[in-house]
């Protein structure tokens, strides 16, 4: 076992080196005993596994190179004094360069049952984005814990110990790449052992998955356009920006999925969205890709995201039809994708976008590193590095920001404040780029509250922009069934729970479906359900028919990411014999006024064989007012009834009273919460042989008609 200390020499006695070998020893030893013990459990007597995947329940059995990263964090950074921002972009650069190794996160002394200590989790695991596992342990390692550090082995053995002050990560990778002889060969075949598109390789925050099914998900920042009349919020941990106008309607969405492509805004992707800023006389938004550490540009006229920084040579290479099936399909080879200027230097988790008169200043989040890029040139030509520095480079533009911050209401201020910010006199620095004016207001993302507020100006009076016509949101990423993922539940990955299975027997022919839909107890829609949030398909090689005519919403108003995974799944389910067709994949909302119901209908033509209907919808919903009950406001009961909604089947990894704590952390009334009920149906049905004519030649066509009762209490 070594103990480095980098940034200057230094000579730990023979006590120390061996009280921190001795921690560092039982340390491991713990990462990797519990696992063993009680892989399928998720918290024991002394421990607690947070963000941990259920299917990835071998992870620490595998030979590896494996880096635990201990430290007392998790807790409040004011009393122990560090900077969780900082520790968490050096994981994660870490991670970028060796995909193969694996992170733990480590915490001792700490309460592992304790729901207000788990909704203190959540928050923080939403703000750092973090998606590698984290270990509590109720034992003591003060030794090791008391100053952050990395611990670095080979299969739990031969540990290096860095610690985290003054760490030069260059050092650090020099280590890695030394212990971890085998890293090319992983690395390579991780990505090209299967032709799994790069979305479905993508880490996400496990432990908020529930989370996803709000309407905002760590909404981080926020812009305009003053003279259009338009902001633009970046929903963060959704992976899109959403613009809409000054009542709240969303007129366009950029973003389908995380990933890293450009193109159209319904097929484009980003990883986490941060800062924003419009250019009026391009009308282009520039958008920092924070997890992709990339400025992205939205042309809003042409309804196109590309990449400005870094450039790379596929932007430059064909666009043809088989590059764009190689890329769909996840055949591009890291060989295609090299980036022009080599020596130019790399943003690393970069957050914040000001623009002077000639340059973008790009912060990240931690306020440790600033990138000067040139605007019209799209090439950093300055790297400020250091805290101080960084702050005293743009102090004008902080405390411009600073000063409409003051005017927010102190409690949405205090949740949101950065004790390390705070330390240098600036605690709401970290909040520039969630803040702005809008026409008479002051627009702010309250990221608690999982909503955007707005600040009159004349009056004072705050309130929250209630969202509309949420159609445009489209169905969300998480929800649907594409092909990349296919391969992942080959190889025994989870799928979503689906909420209604039923098969029936019938002769072949027309099939009208029509799913009658009670939602849960004590909700109303926010709206009444679009078709672009509904997704249908008849499985078993289908060969589709000329629409229906006269049946609302046609196929020609069917969104892009529908026909996208309309056009895969044709693809990979394409076989002669089959004839199984979907004549009409559209779904309407029915109104009738003594069916409090909600309805989907959805037709196909069926062949003698076996096939399959899949139906997801998202229900965008939220709690019905008693208006009978004038008194009726306990918003403890309002947070534990969206709970139990977002997380019926509650488990070990995120129970419904940490969802409840983390709720009512929120000052706002839950009623007016919006949130996701994910619908999914799967309807077998079994043909049998065409029944024939009295002539015994013709074939008679039957029509038939299922209705099927889904309850989502």
């Amino acid at each position: 076992m070594f103990v480095v200390k980098l940034g200057y020499h230094y000579q730990p006695s023979r006590r120390l080196l061996n009280s921190v070998a001795s921690s560092s020893s039982h340390l491991l030893q713990q990462c990797n005993g519990i696992d063993t013990r009680s892989s399928e459990r998720f918290s024991g007597p002394n421990h607690c596994w947070l963000n941990k995947v259920d299917e990835n329940k071998e992870f620490l059995k595998k030979d590896g190179t494996f880096i635990v990263v201990a430290g007392r964090f998790f807790q409040n950074s004011e009393k122990v004094g560090c900077n969780p921002a900082v520790i968490f972009e050096k994981v994660k650069l870490l991670q970028q360069r060796f995909p193969s190794i694996q992170v733990i996160g480590f915490q001792d002394c700490i309460s592992v049952c304790s729901a207000d200590d788990r909704s203190q989790l959540i928050q923080l695991i939403m703000e750092e984005y973090i998606s590698f596992p984290v270990l509590f342990s109720n034992k003591n390692f003060s030794k090791l814990t008391e100053e952050a550090c990395f611990i670095l082995s080979k299969d739990f053995k031969n540990s290096l110990v860095f610690h985290e002050k003054d760490l030069d990560i260059a050092m650090l990778n020099k280590a890695i790449e030394e212990l971890s002889v085998q890293y090319h060969v992983n690395n390579i075949a991780l990505h090209k052992s299967s032709w799994s598109k790069e979305a479905e390789i993508i880490k996400e925050p496990h432990f908020c998955t529930v989370l996803q099914n709000l309407l905002l998900y760590f909404p981080a920042c926020i812009s305009t356009d003053e003279s259009g009349k338009r902001l633009f919020l970046s929903d963060s941990n959704h992976h899109r920006i959403i613009i809409f106008d000054g009542d709240g309607k969303i007129l366009d969405c950029i973003g389908s999925c995380p990933g890293f492509e450009d193109g159209e805004f319904e097929s484009a992707k980003l990883l986490r969205p941060a800062a924003s800023f419009y250019h009026e006389t391009e009308d282009c938004l520039y958008i920092v890709d924070s997890e992709n550490h990339a400025i992205r540009r939205a042309d809003l006229e042409r309804r196109v995201l590309e990449t400005v920084y870094p450039t790379s040579s596929i932007h430059k290479k064909s666009t043809g039809l088989w590059t764009w099936i190689r890329s769909k399909l996840g055949f591009t080879s890291d060989d295609d994708v090299k980036f022009e200027e080599h020596d130019s230097p790399s943003l690393m988790c970069p957050w914040h976008l000001i623009k002077t008169e000639d340059n973008f200043l790009i912060i990240s989040r931690s306020f440790e590193t600033l990138w000067v890029m040139d605007f019209e040139l799209g090439e950093v030509k300055e790297v400020v590095k250091g805290f101080p520095n960084t702050l005293e480079f743009c102090r004008h533009f902080i405390l411009e920001k600073v000063s409409l911050l003051k005017k927010m209401p102190d409690y949405l201020l205090q949740q949101q404040r950065d004790a390390n910010l705070a330390r240098e006199g600036l605690p709401y620095a970290g909040l520039i780029s969630c803040v702005t004016t809008f026409e008479n207001h002051i627009i702010m993302c309250d990221t608690v509250s999982q909503g955007v507020l707005k600040l009159n100006r004349e009056s004072g009076i705050s309130s929250s922009f209630q969202f509309s016509n949420l159609g445009m949101l489209e169905l969300p990423y998480w929800l649907s069934f594409p092909l990349e993922s296919f391969y992942a539940v080959a190889t025994g990955l989870s799928v979503r729970q689906t909420d209604h299975i039923q098969q029936f027997s019938l002769l072949p022919g027309r099939v009208d479906i029509r799913l009658s839909i009670d939602i849960p107890t004590d909700t109303e829609l926010v709206e009444p359900l679009h078709e672009s949030c509904i997704w249908c398909q008849a499985r078993g090689a289908a060969t589709q028919l000329s629409v229906v005519e006269n049946v609302a919403g046609s196929s020609e108003k069917v969104g892009v990411a529908q026909q996208w995974y309309d056009e895969l799944d044709n693809l990979a389910f394409w076989a002669p014999e089959s004839k199984l067709v979907v004549e009409d994949e559209n779904a309407t909302m029915d109104t009738n006024p003594e069916d409090e119901r909600m309805h989907i209908d959805c037709v196909v033509n069926t062949s003698p064989g076996t096939s399959e209907v899949i139906i997801y919808a998202a229900l965008y919903l939220k709690l019905r007012r008693n208006h009978a009950l004038q008194d009726d406001n306990d918003q403890e009961k309002f947070a534990a009834r969206i709970a139990n909604i977002l997380n019926p089947k509650e488990n070990e990894r995120f129970d419904g009273k940490s969802c409840t704590k983390f709720l009512l952390k929120s000052n706002r009334d839950l009623r007016d919460l919006f949130f996701i009920k994910p619908l999914h149906v799967r309807i077998k049905l079994n043909s049998q042989d065409h029944p024939k004519a009295d002539n015994s030649k013709d074939i008679v066509l039957t029509d038939s008609s299922l209705n099927i009762d889904v309850s989502l209490n």
